[in-house]
């Protein structure tokens, strides 16, 4: 393994940090970790600038910013949704009628994330692999989640968009356009796209809802829109899977 002396230091100064209850001065960072003070203050600067460590100038002490702590969060939510939810969306494939993708996205501010996937017999190939991203808007997942959020939050999302973000001019291309198909999915209570993200594709999908009743993750299949005959009986197996999701997170349903 090739040793980075700059790597394994600042990996040092994180690792350090961490294991403290408080700031601490540079000079004492660079004392015990037996670094140059000159290399110390560069290293900390770097990590100031990434984000991950604040200046307290009043104390003239370092910690670590809150940053660290969200990415840990982060990697274990996404691990305990998968864990969580995986079973589920098998059972959810396998008792299909048609050949089907299941995927687990979440939200990251106006886009989806997708979380995990299972890919049927013969189901279509799509682009909803883990860790692509993209827009809420035009995604069935996105448009489960963002039907449980309060129409102010929906604006904050897209605070100066006059025109959306559309793939192969479909989807909705306005606010107002948004609003009426996300009215439409709070009053079916699942979510619909057909075309808008692959034109010969389709997906239905509901949200799983956290304690505080927030779309924490949305559960979908796609399949092949020439395939689906009855998007109601896909639909309500996809609700009831979101619905035990919510079960398992101990959330309350909608």
């Amino acid at each position: 393994m090739p040793d980075i002396p700059a790597a394994r230091n600042t990996l040092g100064i994180v690792r350090y940090l961490a294991r403290r209850t408080g700031p601490v001065r540079a000079s004492t960072l660079a004392r015990d970790l037996k670094l140059p003070r000159s290399s110390t203050y560069q290293l900390i600067a770097v990590l100031i600038e990434e984000g991950f460590v604040v200046h307290y100038p009043e104390e003239h002490t370092y910690g670590l910013s809150s940053l660290v702590a969200e990415l840990g969060t982060a990697a274990g939510r996404s691990e305990r949704l998968d864990r969580l939810a995986r079973p589920l969306m098998e059972r959810l494939v396998e008792q299909a009628p048609i050949p089907v993708v299941a995927h687990l996205s979440v939200l990251s501010g106006s886009d989806v994330i997708y979380a995990a996937r299972v890919q049927g017999f013969r189901a279509p190939t799509t682009i909803s692999r883990t860790g692509v991203r993209l827009p809420a808007h035009l995604t069935a997942t996105g448009r489960a989640m963002l039907a449980q959020l309060p129409h102010a939050q929906v604006r904050a999302l897209f605070p100066t968009k006059d025109r959306l973000t559309r793939r192969a001019a479909a989807g909705p291309s306005t606010l107002a356009e948004l609003d009426r198909i996300l009215d439409e999915t709070r009053a079916r209570g699942w979510a619909v796209e057909q075309g808008d993200i692959t034109d010969d594709y389709a997906s239905v999908a509901a949200s799983a809802l956290d304690r505080n009743s927030y779309p924490v993750a949305a559960i979908g299949l796609t399949f092949r829109r020439d395939a689906a005959t009855d998007l109601t009986a896909l639909a309500t197996a996809t609700v009831a899977t979101a619905r035990a999701l919510t079960d398992r997170l101990g959330g309350h349903r909608s």
